[in-house]
């Protein structure tokens, strides 16, 4: 008789507090990671320590994801109408949000950690930082294709 339990797959459902709490875990782990890479590598970029870093993950996962709230909460405003005006719209309003909110939330860094956290170089920071939340976002979507993609391994 052979021992077929390794072979079973483990059906487990997790409940959507579960999920979120995994997806925000996880976001905010690469943020910090992000950021401490950044931080030691690229002279632009300095933290003061480990735990002004974890607290700068947190403060810029929240409005990374307000941001992304109002862009598709607008975004769906004028996906609603039609034509080539409201197309442009929309177009300039995502823009607007999605480079404005980085501003913001510079600022908002530069509020809560002083010189703790400092951007530099170009434009007082603000390329150095816009070059730090692309990669976050890029690492995020990244890891969560590994995620999506460790759902069919093994399926027919």
């Amino acid at each position: 008789m052979t021992n077929n339990t390794l072979e079973k797959e483990i059906v487990r459902s997790f409940s959507i507090h579960q999920q979120l709490f995994i997806r925000y875990f996880t976001a905010v782990l690469v943020d910090l990671t992000v950021l401490n890479l950044f931080n030691e590598y690229w002279a632009h970029v300095t933290i003061d320590s480990f735990t002004i870093s974890l607290f700068a993950a947190l403060l810029l996962q929240v409005l990374l994801k307000v941001t992304i709230a109002i862009e598709h909460r607008i975004g769906n405003y004028f996906k609603a109408k039609s034509g080539t005006r409201a197309k442009i719209q929309r177009l300039l309003s995502t823009w607007a949000i999605l480079f404005g909110s980085k501003l913001v939330i510079l600022e908002a860094i530069n509020l809560s950690f002083g010189d703790s956290v400092v951007f530099g170089g170009p434009y007082h920071g603000l390329v150095v930082f816009i070059v730090v939340v692309i990669v976050i976002l890029v690492t995020e979507l990244f890891i969560k294709w590994i995620y999506d993609s460790l759902a069919n391994v093994n399926r027919p």
